[in-house]
C-alpha cells in the first residue's frame, strides 16, 4: 500500500481522529490547570508529531504556538538520540537550543510507543504565569539579553521511565514566583499528554504500526498537495511588503520587517533579506517563532479548511538572515516575539499576498495595549500575576465581514479567550469599572474594522506593572482595498493621591492603589466606506460604536435623533 493508494476515507478518518485527540488534550488541560491563563484564557496549545518530529495535528490552541511545534520535538530527538524510552516525558523551552519560540512557553512532549517502537509524540505548549527573570509575569520589558527573561530549559527528561525527577521539579518551582500555580499547571500539562498518548496508542493498535506511519505520511502529503494547488492559483511573480515597529522597547526608532514572496508555479519563497538587524529589546523573533508566524500568515490567507500541519508548507522556503530581527543571534532577548514581532510578520505576509490576489486581502488588526499586574492578594495574600486581557484590540475587516470588535492577539486568530471579569474580581485585588466597545475608533469601510475597547479597572493594592503596549501611539490597524485605518490606543494610570501616568509602550513601574484606563486600537476597514450597507451604518449608530457625526462624515448617511436616515 503506497501513499497514493491509501484509502481516502480511512485517511480522512485518521486525520479527524488525530485532531479530536488534540482537542481532548485541550479539554483535559482547561479543566485541570490551576492558572487562569489556562483555565480561563486558553493560552496553551496541544499538538501531535510523528516519530521524526513532524507536526501532523494541531487542532486545539493558538497558531503561533503550534506552527513551530516540530522544532521543539526535533530538538529533543537530537538531544536524546537513542535514549528515548517508554514512560519518558520531556520538558523544554529555550529558543536557541531547544526549538522554543520564547521562554514562557514550556513544552511537555511525551513519546508514544507501540510494540517497542516510537510511533508519535503528544505535546502541550503552554505559557507559564511566571518563570522568574527580571519582572513578574514572564515579560521583562527592561531585558537586553535572554538571561534577564527567566529560566532557560534545554530538552530535559522531567519524567524518566515513569518516575518524576523530584530534584528537577523542585528546581523549576524555586525559580517561579507562583510555585503553587506552576506545580498544578505542570501536572495538568503532563496529564493532557498522557490522555493524548493513550488515544494515539489505541489508534496505532487498530491500524498497525506500519499502516499508521503510512497514514501519517498520507496526511502530510495531502496537505502538501492542497497548498500547492492554492499557490497554483496565484500569478507567478515577486511580491514585497514591509511592516514597521516604531520602538526597540527603549527608544523611538523605526525597525522594519521586510519580506519578498516569490511565487514560482507551485513553489513559494519567503525571503526576509533586508529586514533590520536584531534590536536591543525583547521583540526579536526566534527562528521557530518566525517560521510559525509565516505559516500562520500563509494558512489564514487561503481556504479555512486548508490542513494545519507541516506537510502544508513542504514547498515553502523561508530565508531568515542570521542576526536580523527575525533570526537573532544569542543572547538577544525575545520574550515578546510571539506577539510582536510575529504580528508584523503576519501583516507582511498578508500585504504581500494581497498584491497577488487582492480579492482575499485582509485589513490590519490593532495591536494590544494590555499589560501585566503582579503583587500580593488583599491583606498580603498569595502572590499573583494578572494579565489585563480584557483590553484587547479590534480585528481587521475582510470582504463580506466586519472586523471583530474585540479579539485576542492577531497571533491567536481567536484562540485566546477573554476571561470572565467576575472570576477575576474573586481571584485578584481588582474591581472592574468598564469594558465596552469604543465609539468612532474602527477603520471605516464597506466592512468596518473592529472597534477596540474602552477599559477601566481599579487595582486595590500596591503592585508592579509590566507594560507591553505596542498599540500605544501610532495606529496599527491599516485599511485594505480603500478602507480606513483604525484609531490608535493608549493607557493611563491614576494613582490614588498622585499624578496621572501615561503608560509607555514598554517598561516596569511600581504603584500603590490606582485606577487604570485603556483604549485598545481599532482594526482596519475593508473597501470604500460609501459602499457600506446603510442598515449596517444605522445599526452601528444605534449600538453606539459610530456617532451620528461620523456616520454623516464618513458614510454619507444622516441619522436623526429619532433614528430616521438619509443617504447623501
Amino acid at each position: 500500500m503506497t501513499g497514493d493508494s491509501l484509502d481516502p476515507i480511512v485517511l480522512a478518518l485518521v486525520q479527524n481522529r488525530l485532531d479530536n485527540i488534540s482537542l481532548q488534550m485541550g479539554w483535559v488541560m482547561t479543566r485541570t490547570a490551576r492558572s487562569p491563563i489556562f483555565n480561563q484564557s486558553h493560552d496553551f496549545s496541544c499538538f501531535i508529531a510523528d516519530p521524526d518530529g513532524t507536526l501532523v495535528s494541531q487542532a486545539d490552541g493558538i497558531p503561533i504556538h503550534t506552527g513551530g511545534g516540530g522544532f521543539a520535538v526535533r530538538a529533543l530527538l537530537k538531544a536524546f538520540a537513542g535514549k528515548i524510552d517508554d514512560g519518558d516525558v520531556f520538558l523544554l523551552n529555550d529558543p536557541y537550543v531547544a526549538g522554543g519560540n520564547h521562554l514562557p512557553d514550556w513544552v511537555i512532549a511525551r513519546p508514544v510507543f507501540a510494540g517497542g517502537r516510537l510511533t508519535a509524540f503528544t505535546c502541550n505548549r503552554a505559557h507559564q504565569s511566571d518563570i522568574g527573570g527580571g519582572a513578574a509575569g514572564t515579560y521583562n520589558p527592561a531585558a537586553t539579553e535572554i538571561f534577564h527573561e527567566g529560566i532557560r530549559l534545554p530538552p530535559l527528561k522531567l519524567i524518566e521511565a515513569g518516575e518524576t525527577r523530584d530534584d528537577l521539579w523542585q528546581l523549576l518551582l524555586i525559580n517561579c514566583r507562583t510555585p503553587e500555580l506552576l506545580d498544578g499547571d505542570l501536572r495538568a500539562m503532563i496529564g493532557s499528554t498522557r490522555i493524548g498518548a493513550e488515544r494515539v496508542a489505541a489508534l496505532v493498535d487498530e491500524l498497525g504500526i506500519e499502516a499508521t506511519q503510512r497514514y501519517f505520511e498520507g496526511i502530510l502529503s495531502h496537505a502538501d498537495r492542497r497548498f500547492r494547488a492554492d499557490l497554483g492559483g496565484l500569478p507567478d511573480g515577486r511580491y514585497e511588503a514591509e511592516e514597521i515597529t516604531d520602538n526597540d522597547c527603549f527608544d523611538k526608532v523605526e525597525i522594519a520587517v521586510r519580506v519578498a514572496l516569490t511565487v514560482d508555479g507551485d513553489r513559494l519563497t519567503v525571503d526576509f533579506t533586508g529586514s533590520d538587524p536584531q534590536m536591543r529589546g525583547f521583540k526579536n523573533s526566534s527562528l521557530a517563532n518566525t517560521y510559525s508566524a509565516v505559516y500562520m500568515g500563509l494558512a489564514s490567507f487561503f481556504e479555512p479548511d486548508l490542513p494545519r500541519n507541516e506537510g502544508t508548507f513542504r514547498n515553502v522556503e523561508i530565508i531568515a538572515p542570521e542576526g536580523s530581527v527575525v533570526n537573532p543571534r544569542p543572547p538577544a532577548p525575545l520574550t515578546m516575539c510571539t506577539v510582536f514581532i510575529a504580528h508584523e510578520i503576519v501583516h507582511c505576509i498578508w500585504k504581500a499576498l494581497a498584491k497577488a490576489d487582492p480579492t482575499r486581502s485582509c485589513a490590519g488588526w490593532g495591536k494590544s495595549v494590555h499589560g501585566v499586574t503582579a503583587g500580593n492578594g488583599i491583606g498580603g495574600g498569595e502572590p499573583y500575576v494578572m494579565y489585563h486581557w480584557n483590553s484587547m484590540p479590534g480585528g481587521g475587516a475582510v470582504e463580506g465581514r466586519d472586523g471583530f470588535n474585540q479579539i485576542g492577539h492577531l497571533i491567536a486568530l481567536g484562540g485566546l479567550t477573554l476571561p470572565n471579569v467576575e472570576t477575576y474580581e474573586q481571584l485578584y485585588p481588582v474591581r472592574f469599572v468598564k469594558q465596552e466597545f469604543r465609539c468612532d475608533s474602527a477603520g471605516a469601510g464597506a466592512y468596518r474594522g473592529g472597534t477596540g475597547i474602552d477599559y477601566e479597572v481599579e487595582v486595590l493594592e500596591e503592585a508592579e506593572y509590566s507594560f507591553r503596549g505596542e498599540g500605544v501611539g501610532l495606529p496599527s490597524g491599516w485599511g485594505a482595498a480603500g478602507g480606513g485605518t483604525g484609531a490608535p490606543g493608549d493607557m493611563t494610570l491614576y494613582p490614588n493621591g498622585g499624578e496621572k501616568f501615561e503608560a509607555p509602550p514598554y517598561g516596569v513601574r511600581r504603584f500603590g492603589p490606582l485606577r487604570m484606563t485603556a483604549r485598545s486600537p481599532g482594526g482596519g476597514g475593508w473597501g470604500d466606506p460609501k459602499r457600506r450597507d446603510p442598515d449596517r451604518v444605522l445599526r452601528d449608530v444605534r449600538d453606539g460604536v459610530v456617532s451620528r457625526d461620523k456616520a454623516a462624515e464618513v458614510y454619507g448617511m444622516t441619522v436623526s435623533a429619532d433614528g430616521r436616515t438619509t443617504v447623501s
